[in-house]
């Protein structure tokens, strides 16, 4: 391990530590004693994705994230929540142990995840996804989310759509003044 303030090749570990799937080692050359952190992670094996037009392409996170975080953009999510999301989906895929696998297959486990986490997020990708051409298609889509037996509302979410009496219950409604 290079030492990254001279550059000497050697260092010794002065502690290590597990962090989920990464061990973080702190660290200090024996050059220069400069102490650094260093963390090491099992690099898996290569998963192909097999776009809709055929092409290959390799599985890349940073790309995963980048779309379910445009959708969840100005959600009011905690944070973290993406990352998390990503992680899910990037060990569920290398569980299959397959070497390619069709994008519909990560789109639908991103739709599923965020059917539960966000209303707003889900119906953002599902557009993109679904390729929607015509609001008819994304109407369709938010009646079938509303639709859904087992969809509940996630915590500190208002509902897609609100019904006039549940309109008129709202806190903080003023009246108007009759004069």
């Amino acid at each position: 391990m290079k030492c990254p303030y001279c550059e000497f090749d050697d260092s010794k570990v002065i502690d290590s530590r597990e962090l989920d799937d990464r061990v973080r080692r702190r660290r200090q050359c024996l050059k220069c004693q400069a102490r650094f952190t260093t963390y090491e992670s099992v690099v898996a094996r290569s998963l192909y994705i097999i776009k809709k037009d055929h092409r290959r392409e390799e599985f890349q996170r940073e790309k995963l994230a980048r779309g379910i975080s445009k959708a969840c953009e100005k959600r009011p999510l905690p944070v973290g929540t993406v990352d998390k999301v990503v992680d899910d989906i990037e060990a569920e895929l290398y569980k299959t142990g397959k070497a390619e696998l069709a994008s519909s297959v990560i789109g639908d486990m991103v739709m599923e995840r965020l059917k539960e986490l966000d209303h707003i997020a889900y119906i953002r990708f599902a557009s993109v996804y679904r390729e929607f051409t015509d609001i008819g298609s994304l109407k369709q889509a938010i009646d079938d989310l509303l639709g859904s037996e087992r969809t509940r509302i996630p915590a500190g979410q208002l509902p897609l759509l609100i019904t006039d009496s549940e309109f008129r219950k709202r806190p903080g409604r003023r009246r108007a003044r009759q004069s």
